[in-house]
């Protein structure tokens, strides 16, 4: 039996859950706003993100769960992005390296975590996503476990709690077309 050149991580289904989440931005007011939850059981400051559903497209998972948590409705903001995944009309050899698109809906970032003491994993698929509707919109009752709160992107970083979060958050502030300082 041969060991491959590049070592390979193998997870099986009974050992990865997979959640999806996304930044929630409000592009109603003078400047970007962007969603934190507050957890009020911890005093957590945290990104909204969830499990996903068997048979659920990440992007659906990622907006349900915002919603569900937040209150907020919300669709996949499209971003322009560099990614490794081929375009859909690339030929079948073309090389495997980050190229830039407009307008995709794809995520932006992935985070992986142990849980159950390093036994299994956590993946958390991040997209970017914009409020639905205009100013004023109504708001769901969201998650008890939950505040749900708008903050300028600057004291948006500054709040988290993890800075995991904080980088996922830099990230899909750049996105946007923002900068932090």
């Amino acid at each position: 039996m041969t060991t491959p050149p590049i070592p390979r991580l193998q997870i099986p289904s009974t050992n990865f859950v997979e959640s999806c989440g996304a930044v929630l931005f409000d592009l109603t007011s003078a400047s970007k706003k962007v969603c934190l939850l507050h957890c009020l059981e911890n005093n957590e400051w945290l990104l909204p993100k969830g499990r996903r559903n068997i048979r659920e497209h990440r992007s659906d998972a990622a907006t349900r769960e915002v919603t569900e948590e937040t209150g907020y409705a919300c669709h996949i903001h499209p971003v322009t992005m560099s990614t490794r995944a081929p375009a859909a009309s690339s030929d079948a050899d073309v090389k495997d390296e980050a190229r830039t698109y407009p307008d995709l809906t794809e995520p932006f970032m992935f985070m992986m975590r142990p849980i159950d003491g390093g036994a299994s994993v956590k993946i958390i698929w991040w997209f970017v996503a914009v409020l639905d509707g205009e100013e004023g919109v109504e708001r769901g009752p969201g998650e008890k476990a939950f505040e749900a709160e708008f903050w300028d992107c600057e004291e948006a970083v500054r709040k988290l709690t993890f800075e995991s979060d904080r980088e996922v958050l830099e990230r899909a502030i750049g996105l946007m077309g923002g900068a932090i300082v």
